[in-house]
């Protein structure tokens, strides 16, 4: 089904149906409104099993949305083990494990599409976003993405505004496209999200990196625009302060915030509740994973070299400890319910 062209500035564009299951999708004086997708309809009632009518809920609801940057399934796992409710997959995480390369544009939709359809899998209701980079191309490859993270359970997403060899946020040497660009690729995600059969709860974030190349007011210049072709969430990558964190959610509003903390990146270390204090409504820590595990695996490899054994840097835990880490407790009693007795004794 096709998307519906919401930027005609007609009266017929104004005046769409509201009933259709392609959604109320119109421009009032050039501004994106969908009646479904408003958020006081996500106020109240139990959290929903569809991840992102979830994140819609904990996003219109008060406190922060707290999600650490995930490389694997292992690190997926141990941050659902320490109780988190939503999941950040970010793509330098993500092209780092998958293709141990930097974050200079390497890793494809498909590698990005297959880390989230794992991870997704883990827990199905679990809100996962996850980064895409510029979208991988022009518009109909943005809708492509859109399409292909949608099936693969993803929450919702972000798209950015630097060229297509594109770096990470938090590097030097950043370049974007024109404004122009940027929000033709927001209103291709838009499109593509509204144009899934059934009406999707899809969020999409916007995401500038203008700010460290164009400076402060054309990034929120930009992150208003793509608020106005249907961003969900805003999202300023390496905002420099606190002052400058406050002004990007002044500025926004009501429209949430997204903020990215790296430890040693160009933002400061926020804690997610000094966050929260400043107007941010989601806070990733996008390297908190795969930096500990460069960490935790540089020290076990050391070891190993020198001792000649990995006792030390097992510290007592046996296969079995290991595996109940990854679900095998799950995967034993799902067997026995089913009737099956293979996993008896493990």
């Amino acid at each position: 089904m096709p998307g519906l062209d919401y930027f005609s500035n007609t009266v017929a564009a104004a005046t769409a149906p509201q009933t259709s299951d392609a959604a109320s999708d119109y421009m009032t004086n050039g501004v994106y409104y969908n009646s479904r997708l408003d958020p006081k309809n996500y106020l109240e009632g139990p959290l929903s099993h569809n991840p992102a009518t979830r994140l819609r809920q904990m996003l219109a609801r008060p406190g922060i949305v707290v999600a650490p940057g995930i490389c694997d399934g292992i690190s997926a796992r141990c941050a659902i083990e320490a109780g988190f409710d939503c999941l950040y997959q970010s793509g330098a995480a993500t092209t780092a494990s998958r293709l141990g390369q930097p974050d200079l544009a390497i890793a494809t939709m498909n590698d990005f599409v297959g880390a989230a359809q794992m991870v997704c899998s883990i827990n199905p209701t679990m809100p996962v976003i996850a980064d895409a980079d510029t979208g991988f191309g022009g518009p109909i490859n943005v809708a492509r993405t859109v399409t292909a993270y949608a099936k693969a359970g993803v929450a919702g997403l972000h798209i950015e505004d630097q060229v297509q060899t594109k770096r990470c946020g938090h590097l030097m040497g950043k370049q974007v496209v024109s404004r122009e660009e940027f929000v033709t690729r927001i209103r291709a995600a838009v499109l593509a999200r509204d144009a899934i059969p059934g009406g999707s709860d899809f969020v999409i974030i916007g995401r500038t990196d203008s700010a460290q190349v164009l400076g402060m007011e054309e990034a929120l210049y930009r992150l208003k625009l793509a608020a106005d072709a249907g961003a969900d969430v805003c999202f300023i990558e390496g905002v420099k302060t606190s002052e400058l964190l406050k002004q990007t959610v002044a500025s926004l509003a009501p429209k949430p915030v997204l903020v990215n903390v790296i430890s040693g990146g160009l933002t400061p270390a926020f804690t997610y509740k000094e966050a929260e204090e400043m107007g941010a409504k989601i806070i990733i820590f996008s390297l908190v994973s795969c930096v500990a595990m460069v960490h935790a695996v540089r020290a076990a490899m050391h070891a190993l070299k020198k001792t000649g054994t990995d006792f030390s840097t097992a510290q007592g835990m046996d296969p079995k400890a290991f595996f109940e880490v990854m679900g095998l407790n799950e995967v034993v009693d799902f067997d026995a319910r089913a009737g099956g007795s293979a996993f008896k004794e493990v």
